[in-house]
């Protein structure tokens, strides 16, 4: 096996567009989950109607890509406010139950044969970021070598805004969970009755979190879109909700900044499992007449499943500890 090419794959997985974006929807949900205690199982709602607000605005009406990109943060801000409104009161199973609801009902309707003139249904939308990718200012026909790893020009260019958004939402989030909000949402994570006797509006600032962690998913839908060219209903289910919470949880709930550290490691581990299973299977070294190509995809999930399930039992606090949690 060739253990250099599979660390190579690691690493490009680990840097991708698609890792930057799944570091914002963690920076969102640990916004909502670690500091509000809401338990939200339907973050991939918010990503979802961020992508959407993007393509349909664009593929379907003819307007702007960044008139697309501000409807689809408006969306998701609105998609938050109509979704905690009536929720954020809720004890966490319940919440938890309802949010979940609240995403997949989102997803049945986009893939709806009525409501495909504006989502494309089932087949989704495509084409829409042309607008951002003429503003690329490297050269096209030209490839760049980031260490070990090699990219061409649409990616780097797409790279380089992805985790520019993630350091900018890093940056502010910090700031803000430092300020009087920040802290008056600590407490009410720790203790809503005595966070709710010194007069503090806990709805409102449970909501409020909703909402910001809302807009943050939407932004990583629309980075998503982005990369794909295309949404897709299917494309948010509820597994992505999940892996935004492995991403969480394995930096560590709470954290501010553990959410970025989680997502590389989560797509670095996914990436080189993959490569190792499959050079394995390809080689002959894995013979079992039972494992073949088809399998690759499942056991790295299963791998990583056993992974996060150690983690939960013998390090619940993630696995960044060491890294100081933001004064509140």
């Amino acid at each position: 096996m060739d253990l250099a090419a599979a660390g190579v794959d690691a690493l490009r997985a680990a840097i991708a567009p698609a890792t930057a974006a799944y570091a914002l929807a963690a920076l969102g949900l640990n916004l909502q989950f670690g500091y509000a205690g809401l338990l939200n199982l339907g973050h991939a709602g918010f990503m979802a109607v961020g992508a959407y607000g993007l393509a349909t605005t664009v593929a379907v009406f003819g307007g702007g890509f960044w008139l697309g990109v501000a409807v689809g943060l408006a969306a998701a801000a609105a998609f938050g406010l109509l979704l905690g409104m009536p929720t954020v009161r809720l004890r966490a199973d319940y919440l938890a139950i309802t949010t979940i609801a609240a995403s997949e009902i989102l997803r049945f309707v986009l893939r709806s044969g009525w409501a495909q003139p504006w989502t494309g249904g089932v087949y989704g939308l495509q084409r829409f970021a042309e607008e951002f990718y003429a503003l690329n200012p490297f050269a096209t026909s030209n490839n760049y070598a980031i260490g070990p790893v090699v990219v061409d020009a649409r990616t780097l260019w797409l790279m380089v805004v992805g985790w520019a958004l993630v350091a900018a939402a890093a940056v502010l989030l910090v700031l803000l969970l430092r300020s009087p909000w920040g802290r008056v949402l600590s407490s009410v994570r720790q203790d809503e009755d005595l966070a709710r006797s010194l007069g503090k509006n806990v709805f409102a600032y449970k909501l409020q979190a909703l909402v910001i962690g809302g807009v943050l998913g939407g932004v990583a839908g629309i980075l998503l879109a982005v990369d794909q060219q295309n949404v897709n209903p299917d494309n948010y289910g509820s597994v992505v909700t999940f892996f935004v919470y492995t991403i969480v949880i394995l930096g560590g709930a709470g954290r501010a900044m553990a959410p970025v550290t989680g997502a590389v490691v989560f797509w670095l581990v996914i990436s080189a499992t993959d490569s190792v299973l499959r050079q394995a299977v390809d080689s002959g070294t894995v013979s079992w007449s039972w494992f073949g190509p088809q399998q690759v995809g499942v056991a790295r999930f299963v791998l990583v499943g056993l992974a996060l399930m150690l983690i939960v039992v013998f390090r619940p606090q993630g696995l960044f500890t060491w890294r100081r949690r933001v004064r509140t």
